[in-house]
């Protein structure tokens, strides 16, 4: 038996142990009990529709008590195109080391099948995902992340301990760019950790149709965000006004799902001015995630000049002291030292 089959066997006799000994204390969870975390789940209503929290799509599949997954994603060209990225409700995108962009992708709506390629934790993704009170899901982590993590600020599942059970390898893609995860594994691994999976998701706030036809702005139906002169690592998208989405490119190539070559379309785009700092001598950053400052928003092909703030662990657009609602569809939020070097609006 190879290492990796024993090792799953190992985990599936655990998972069945464990199963075993929760049955009594699920059983006696009381039906009160079950009624009163029924009631604290918030139905979102947009335009007279029940709506997921973090899109405000109308509910047809899915659980709107399903706890939010934050995965981290590796966007290294050796790891595209990705699997699952485009189930994704929030992705956050920043700088890891080097001119080379992560993403934190918040799933909570759908969660893919596959998921990845999974790379390692830096502290300032953790602290995002603690804004969705996310199970966080890795595969390695830089020194301060593993502090944060052991210090119990985020639940999550580790590759490094996981390595052969929960996540495998890809043959297609040489590490450390092969490492995936499924839906599967990950309700095996927060059933094993005795992580609860439902919650009570605080919602995004939502422009209705008509709020949304009524939009003002700059026109900009194509922008870049360039991370580094190569267009390696330039993120650009496009709005398609037939299908009122945007889509996004790296280095010239449309970001698709790997499995289903489903691109990527979104209804924001928030670009986040903030203070990045070298924090060691391998190149890990710290970014400041807290005091707020420049912004521009992207929506139905309109530029808005705005703020951020972090508002509970989560950064949202400002205006006037006001938190600027988002157009009903899935989010991207591109974090950026400076917006007046990185984005520019293409004829």
């Amino acid at each position: 038996m190879s290492k990796g089959k024993f090792s799953l066997a190992i985990l599936s006799m655990l998972l069945i142990i464990s199963a075993c000994s929760n049955k009594e204390d699920q059983r006696s969870t009381s039906k009160e009990e079950a009624n009163q975390q029924e009631e604290e789940i918030v139905a979102v209503e947009v335009d007279g529709k029940i709506v997921f929290p973090l899109t405000g799509l109308a509910v047809q599949e899915g659980e709107l008590d399903q706890r939010p997954v934050a995965v981290m994603i590796n966007n290294h060209p050796n790891a595209r195109p990705q699997s699952g990225l485009h189930k994704a409700d929030v992705v956050y995108e920043a700088l890891a080391e080097g001119n080379i962009t992560r993403f934190l992708a918040i799933f909570q709506s759908e969660i893919p099948d596959v998921i990845g390629p999974v790379r390692s934790a830096r502290e300032y993704y953790v602290d995002l995902s603690k804004g969705f009170n996310a199970l966080y899901i890795n595969h390695g982590w830089s020194p301060s992340a593993k502090e944060k993590l052991e210090a119990g600020e985020a639940e999550y599942l580790n590759g490094l301990f996981y390595d052969g059970t929960l996540f495998w390898r890809a043959d297609h893609r040489k590490a450390p760019h092969n490492s995936y995860i499924s839906n599967e594994n990950i309700a095996k691994g927060a059933e094993f950790n005795h992580f609860e999976m439902t919650a009570k998701v605080e919602p995004y706030e939502f422009l209705t149709e008509e709020e949304v036809v009524n939009l003002k702005g700059e026109q900009a139906n194509k922008f870049v965000i360039k991370y580094d002169n190569s267009q390696t690592w330039h993120a650009a998208y496009e709005y398609n006004q037939t299908k009122h989405s945007y889509r996004r490119y790296s280095g010239n190539e449309q970001t698709v799902d790997l499995e289903s070559e489903e691109p990527i379309t979104l209804s924001n785009i928030l670009v986040v001015e903030m203070d990045h700092n070298l924090i060691d001598d391998y190149g890990r950053r710290g970014i400041d995630l807290t005091s707020g400052g420049k912004a521009i928003l992207l929506q139905n092909g309109l530029k808005q000049d705005v703020e951020w703030e972090n508002i509970d662990g989560r950064i949202l657009p400002v205006n006037n002291g006001e938190i600027v609602k988002f157009v009903p569809g899935r989010t991207w939020i591109n974090i950026v030292p400076n917006i007046e070097d990185t984005f520019s609006i293409q004829s």
